[in-house]
């Protein structure tokens, strides 16, 4: 292979590792925009959606890499995965907020952000005592379809996967810039009181943004089973921070900020990886990079859209 056949393969594992850091951001960023809020919550409710969406494979039989679906059987079980899969983590995320955190959301000051590393730990340790400390491989049921570029190979798990996201990410653009309840979470972050004198239920709109975060990650999740065949317990740490790193990166509260900030992370893992000797200094590598555009421009590459409220 070529110098320029492994950067070109390094471009498409960039994208598509870029594409599933993407989704997870923009749940960061959705919270983040409305309440002011880091949720660590969402770190594990990625890695829960991946046994989900392990487990609802094995409900259709396909276990490892064995089984595999071709046309649209295959169509419809990655279907029915992904929508049980965001529906379950969806859901969970309500859970968070309406039990977790909404009694708390007068409090000032990290009482809710502290919650919300409770609930991870919460969620982190019934899946290690449930399904143990072992990583899974991860129930694959697509079929080895590839297309050569020179010496670089696309396979049709990178399709998959940006067609996905991009669907996601264009629904949610939409969603936010176009719906009633986008809009009333456009005011919500904005003002919540004004938000509220003008009939917005300010509850409703912080509920929604909790499932469609949720629901993401649990997307990104299953993305990440399909993408490296496999899940185990620990896989929500390092996605999430470089998925919140990605969110920061973008403008934190800025929905298309997200979506730049989590390519550029991930061409960036993938890139820095094709120099002798440097896949140990990836982190350093992205932080570094997360450091100097914090400092040159704190409100990140597309600016911040949620204000400061005192």
């Amino acid at each position: 292979m070529t110098t320029f056949d492994l950067l070109v393969q390094q471009v498409i594992n960039g994208l598509s590792l870029g594409a599933m850091y993407a989704l997870l951001a923009l749940g960061f960023t959705l919270i983040y925009g409305i309440l002011e809020l880091i949720n660590f919550a969402h770190f594990n409710v990625f890695m829960v959606g991946s046994f989900i969406a392990l487990w609802i494979l094995h409900a259709f039989g396909i276990e490892g890499q064995e089984v595999l679906l071709y046309g649209l059987p295959l169509i419809g079980v990655l279907l029915v995965t992904f929508v049980v899969t965001m529906l379950f983590c969806g859901g969970l995320g309500m859970v968070i907020e309406r039990y977790f955190l909404r009694r708390l959301r007068a409090i000032k000051g990290p009482a809710q952000m502290i919650t919300t590393i409770g609930v991870s730990y919460i969620l982190f340790n019934i899946i290690l005592l449930t399904v143990g400390a072992d990583s899974k491989n991860f129930a694959n049921p697509l079929p080895p379809v590839e297309w050569h570029f020179g010496g670089a190979t696309l396979r049709m798990r990178e399709v998959l996967i940006w067609v996905i996201s991009t669907v996601l990410m264009l629904g949610l653009t939409y969603f936010v810039g176009y719906t009633k309840l986008g809009k009333a979470m456009r005011a919500t972050a904005q003002d919540p009181e004004a938000a509220r004198m003008m009939g917005v239920d300010v509850d409703r709109v912080i509920l929604t943004a909790f499932f469609l975060a949720s629901a993401l990650a649990g997307a990104s999740g299953l993305i990440f089973g399909l993408y490296y065949n496999f899940t185990s317990f620990i896989i929500g740490f390092n996605a999430g921070l470089r998925s919140f790193t990605a969110a920061v990166l973008g403008g934190i509260g800025n929905v298309p900020g997200a979506m730049l900030g989590g390519i550029i992370i991930g061409l960036t893992e993938a890139l820095v990886g094709t120099i002798p000797g440097m896949v140990q200094w990836t982190d350093v590598v992205i932080f570094g990079i997360l450091v100097l555009v914090l400092v040159f421009r704190p409100a990140g590459l597309l600016g911040r859209v949620a204000p400061n409220r005192a």
